[in-house]
Parts: structure tokens; C-alpha cells; sequence
């Protein structure tokens, strides 16, 4: 039996989350922590893979722990309460038991997908209530996530319609009990557009929550990206330091890093899944399109400089080939080669601000991962 499935380790469960700060960079705002929850400590900056439907596409359970070495994944609340549903999910004793998945989930609050399915949506006072039932360590608070560009008006009216549903959210939240015998931690999310003004009245709602966590969302969804590391960084200018900050739905590699040095620990984003099944690699030397004739009889392995067997183990040659087939090999080896990066790279970036040297290690990475090989 999958040890998830033992009730006797829910003997020591039943702690709120909890964050600590350990470094602050000295010439950023790089942070590194640990946030601790009843099914395991993150430490951080983290990267979370996105298990869309309880499933991170094309990687199994055992590859996410052995070769990608995931801390935490993402499940999409939209999608889950579609498929299965809320009564599959509950008989089952909520998602972890479900897949099999003994580490954190945080389950988002299904507000980007009503955004990005626009055209079948209908936004009312009533938001959406199913949270507690699918059982992540942390939920999000559900949100409007407003597109780019949208007036002022609009921006306003939605970010207020997000305050009002959070308002409800934390009281029925407070109402209601844990399920399935563990703690789970409720965090709100900054919304606001590009308006200055309205990310701050924003940011400090949600700091006022005073919650375990928070959130901001709504960027990168088409702005351009000196805009979004702008209002990133006005956000983290307002919300506690002594919480952990997640921004939603980021990035490239390059955004990654630029977003933990103005404060960011927690990313989520389906861009090294996507990308790898579209032949994209992600590399710790620059960018490799595996489609290119150029590594037709290339040997060499695909990166052994990121601690990952399979990507130390297959040759760019076979890739590429397995991919020209379509082979269904080649996505997985593409998907659990792009998220152990990934993994790789916030690591890096958590060990470069212990040590003292992120901003100057920062910059030639940032420089080095846009290469095209």
C-alpha cells in the first residue's frame, strides 16, 4: 500500500503552515526559506509542476520524485472539479490519496482558466465553492484574473468583485472544518491590472488578511515583461515579508530568476511541460530546439550538469529521434528533462543566495539560459 494511503502518518498532522525566512541577499531581495506543512517542507525559491488534472502531462508520480526531485505540484481546481468531480475526489479521501502523492499540493483557484475561457463564462457574486473537498495543503482564494489590456474601469470593478468573493472565502473557510486529517492553509491573491494604485489598494487588502501566504496574480498574461516585473516588484514592497509570496502562472527560466531577486520564493507554470512535448529543452548552457537537423548524430547527452538521470542518461541524437517518431518516449524524456531543470534552477538560485553570490550568479545565468544553441 502507497505509504500515503497509512493513516498512522497523520499522527503528527494538524499544524498550520509555516514559513521561515533564513537569508535575505544583501543586494537583492532574494529571500531563501522553508515552508513546512503536514505533508512535507518546501524549501524555497520552489518551483511547482502543474498537474493539470491530477497529472503532470507525460511524468509519473515516481519520475516527479526521483528524477524531476518535485517538492510540491499544482493541481487546476477548475479542471478537477470537471474530472473526476468532487464526489470521486471525496469518496477517495481527496486528491493525494487519489494520485498516489505523499508531498504538499496547492490547488489554484481556478480563476486564470475563467479567464482563459472567456468566451463559456458567467461571473456573478457567487464565485465557486469545492476547495476543502479536492484537499490541497494550500487553496487559493478564487479570483477574477482580469486580461490584458484592460481599462480601468473594468480592472477596478474586478479587483473589488475579488475582495468581496475573498471576504466570503475566508469566512467560509473559518467555518468549515479540515478533511482528511491535515491542515489546509488558505491564501488570498493581489489582483489590479496595470495599475499602479489599484495593485497597491490590492496588495494591502490581501496583507491585511494576514493569511499564511499570498499570492499575486493576474501577470503574465500578455503585458510586457518589464511591466510585470514592475508590479512583481511593488507587490513584494507591500506584502509581509515574514509570508511566503507565490507568483502565479511564471515564467521562462530568465523570469524566474529576475522575479526571485525582487522577492518572489513560489512559481508555478505549464511552459517546461508545454514546451518539452513541442521540442523545446530547457538546458543549463542555452536553448535547445531537438527538431534541428543539427543534432541529428549529436551523442552527447542531453545536460549532465543538472543532476537529473535521464537527461544525463539519454543522447540528444535519440531525442531527437524519438520525437520525429513520435514516440511517446520522447515527450516523457523531454517533459521530466525541462521540470527537473527547472527544479535544478531554483536550487541553484537558493544555494547562490546562502552563499552570498546571487546577484553576480543571477546575471550571467540570465544571460547564458536565452543563449540558442
Amino acid at each position: 500500500m502507497h505509504p500515503v494511503w497509512h493513516n498512522a502518518v497523520r499522527d503528527f498532522y494538524m499544524a498550520a503552515l509555516q514559513f521561515k525566512l533564513q537569508h535575505t541577499d544583501t543586494k537583492t531581495k532574494a529571500r531563501a526559506g522553508k515552508i513546512t506543512t503536514d505533508h512535507g517542507d518546501i524549501e524555497t525559491p520552489i518551483f511547482m509542476p502543474v498537474g493539470t488534472v491530477g497529472s503532470v502531462k507525460a511524468v509519473s508520480q515516481q519520475q516527479l520524485v526521483g528524477d524531476v526531485k518535485a517538492k510540491i505540484i499544482l493541481g487546476n481546481t477548475y479542471h478537477l472539479f470537471l474530472r473526476p468531480g468532487l464526489e470521486t475526489l471525496e469518496a477517495a479521501g481527496g486528491l493525494h490519496q487519489f494520485m498516489g502523492w505523499d508531498r504538499p499540493i496547492l490547488t489554484d483557484s481556478g480563476g486564470y482558466q475563467v479567464f482563459s475561457l472567456a468566451n463559456n463564462r458567467k461571473i456573478n457574486e457567487e464565485g465557486v465553492i469545492f476547495q476543502r473537498i479536492i484537499g490541497g495543503d494550500i487553496i487559493m482564494a478564487f479570483d477574477e484574473c482580469p486580461p490584458y489590456p484592460s481599462d480601468y474601469n473594468y480592472a477596478k470593478k474586478s479587483m473589488e468583485l475579488t475582495h468581496r468573493w475573498l471576504d466570503r472565502c475566508f469566512t467560509r473557510f473559518n467555518e468549515t472544518p479540515d478533511k482528511y486529517g491535515y491542515t489546509q492553509n488558505l491564501f488570498p491573491i493581489v489582483q489590479g491590472s496595470t495599475y499602479k494604485d489599484l495593485r497597491t489598494e490590492s496588495a494591502e487588502f490581501v496583507a491585511n488578511k494576514n493569511a499564511m501566504g499570498n499570492a499575486i496574480g493576474g501577470l503574465s498574461v500578455g503585458e510586457p515583461i518589464e511591466m510585470m516585473y514592475e508590479f512583481t516588484a511593488h507587490c513584494c514592497d507591500i506584502l509581509p515579508v515574514q509570508k511566503p509570496r507565490y507568483l502565479m502562472g511564471v515564467g521562462t527560466p530568465w523570469n524566474i530568476l529576475e522575479c526571485i531577486a525582487l522577492g518572489i520564493d513560489m512559481f508555478d507554470c505549464v511552459m517546461p511541460t508545454r514546451n518539452g512535448r513541442n521540442a523545446m529543452l530547457f538546458t543549463s548552457n542555452g536553448i535547445i530546439n531537438i527538431d534541428n537537423k543539427k543534432w541529428e548524430r549529436d551523442f552527447s547527452v542531453i545536460d549532465d550538469g543538472i543532476d537529473c538521470e535521464v537527461s544525463s542518461y539519454y543522447s540528444k541524437a535519440y531525442l531527437r529521434h524519438l520525437m520525429k517518431s513520435k514516440e511517446f518516449l520522447g515527450l516523457t524524456i523531454a517533459s521530466v528533462h525541462n521540470l527537473a531543470f527547472y527544479l535544478w534552477l531554483v536550487k541553484q538560485a537558493r544555494q547562490h543566495i546562502l552563499g552570498g553570490d546571487f546577484e553576480s550568479w543571477k546575471a550571467e545565468m540570465v544571460v547564458r539560459l536565452q543563449q540558442r544553441l
